[in-house]
């Protein structure tokens, strides 16, 4: 088990026992990469800021209320109700009006201000590529490459979350990225 994990575990055992300051810790540990993960699905700088708050809020009440918990780890329970949130926002939302999860209108801009201009303009453009390949594949693809490359997660929590056997996650990652190289013209020869 890699210190990571550890880490995790323990925090989660931490928040259990109703810790604040384990909260603080998990959120600073989580925020940015559950804020990335909203943003790709939702594309709007504030309505992903307002479900981050949201799945850290329904997470501490989840796991204060919750005897026994299914997911292992912090991280998954955190992208699970990430990923719930996300499917009840757009039910709202879908009550209100009829919006797509894939707005291609959406803004696309996650600044880095640790690039040269000629190098993020590079990475602004291939990312514009990707993103709007990534939204002519399946859900299911884009979410797990989402999770896998995008939010760095393994296999075992990506299978926690979605609720799938690691195996079946292998199969549709390769099935996803094998998806995504066709639809951005990679040629997978070696």
């Amino acid at each position: 088990m890699s210190l990571f994990n550890i880490k995790d575990q323990s925090l989660l055992s931490r928040l259990k026992n109703d810790n604040k300051e384990a909260f603080i810790e998990a959120y600073d540990l989580y925020v940015d990469q559950i804020y990335r993960f909203v943003f790709f699905k939702v594309g709007s700088k504030e309505e992903a800021e307002d479900i981050t708050s949201a799945v850290f809020l329904k997470t501490w009440n989840h796991i204060q209320e919750t005897d026994k918990l299914v997911e292992k780890t912090l991280k998954a329970l955190l992208y699970r109700i990430a990923r719930n949130t996300i499917i009840d926002h757009y039910r709202k939302k879908k009550e209100l009006s009829d919006i797509s999860i894939d707005a291609e209108d959406s803004d696309f801009d996650l600044p880095d201000g640790s690039q040269d201009i000629e190098a993020k303009i590079q990475l602004d453009s291939e990312i514009e590529i990707v993103h709007a390949k990534l939204l002519e594949l399946k859900d299911e693809y884009r979410e797990i490459i989402m999770m896998r490359y995008i939010n760095e997660m393994s296999i075992e929590e990506v299978a926690t979350i979605l609720e799938k056997s690691k195996g079946n996650i292998r199969v549709l990652t390769h099935r996803a990225l094998k998806a995504l190289n066709e639809l951005v013209g990679v040629d997978e020869k070696k």
